[in-house]
Parts: structure tokens; C-alpha cells; sequence
């Protein structure tokens, strides 16, 4: 009964280690996307039904969409997912999506797993917003 309670205790601990791991490492990777160009807003790592796993507004960045919206454009970014999958043996997989919009950018960055979803100022150039993609998808590449 002892050598039980033990054993337990050990799978409790180490999935709670794992588990501990995986969020540092989400969280690691939403900051150092944060940290790419001073005029990113907000970023996000959703799972494929849509669920924020891990988000971030950048301090002294007022976003033009209230949490719940935040929440809302995350879950759409999964449903568009699932439907340019459909494509995806004809066409083949989809890589990102970038939204220009008149107050804001949003780029969409598709992991094998996971999406990164990231909003930003609208006024960096095209050159610029693709240097952001190419280390989005570098940095979120264990995903």
C-alpha cells in the first residue's frame, strides 16, 4: 500500500513538472514574440479548436479590441484554419495569414499543433511584417 502511495506521488509530481514545463515554454515563446518589434500589441498560442493557451498584451500598448474580442478573434482564427485545411492536399498547407486592416495587423502563424496569433501596429512595412513571420515561425517551430 505504501510502495503505491509512492509510486502516485511520483506520477503526480512528474506530470505536474511536465506540465509546469509546457506552460514556460508557451509562455517563453509568446514573450520572445512580443519582443520582435516594439510595435507588436497582443499575442497568442491557440490550440486547433481555438483555445488560448497562452496569451499576452505588451504593457503600454492600448488594444483596439477588448478581451472578449481578443477571445473571439482566436477561436475564428481556428475556424479559418480547419477551413483552408481543406485545401491543403491541392494546395498545400497554409503557412500564415496576414490581416491588414485600417487600425491594426493581424498575423495568423500555423505550427503543426498550434497557432500563433499576434496583432500589431498597421504602419510597419510589408519587408518588415515578413521578417516578423519568418521569426514567428523560427521561434515557434517546436509547436
Amino acid at each position: 500500500n505504501q510502495v503505491k502511495k509512492i509510486k502516485l506521488y511520483r506520477l503526480y509530481f512528474e506530470s505536474f513538472v511536465l506540465n509546469y514545463s509546457a506552460e514556460s515554454e508557451l509562455l517563453d515563446i509568446v514573450e520572445g514574440v512580443l519582443q520582435l518589434d516594439d510595435a507588436m500589441r497582443f499575442a497568442a498560442i491557440i490550440d486547433l479548436e481555438g483555445n488560448i493557451l497562452e496569451a499576452i498584451m505588451k504593457e503600454k500598448k492600448t488594444s483596439l479590441e477588448s478581451q472578449k474580442m481578443q477571445e473571439k478573434f482566436c477561436k475564428d482564427a481556428a475556424t479559418a484554419r480547419t477551413m483552408r485545411e481543406v485545401y491543403d492536399d491541392s494546395l498545400g498547407r497554409v503557412r500564415y495569414a496576414h490581416t491588414e486592416r485600417e487600425n491594426v495587423t493581424q498575423i495568423t502563424v500555423y505550427s503543426r499543433e498550434c497557432t500563433i496569433f499576434v496583432t500589431m501596429e498597421p504602419e510597419l512595412s510589408i519587408d518588415k511584417k515578413m521578417s516578423i513571420i519568418t521569426k514567428i515561425k523560427k521561434i515557434s517551430s517546436s509547436l
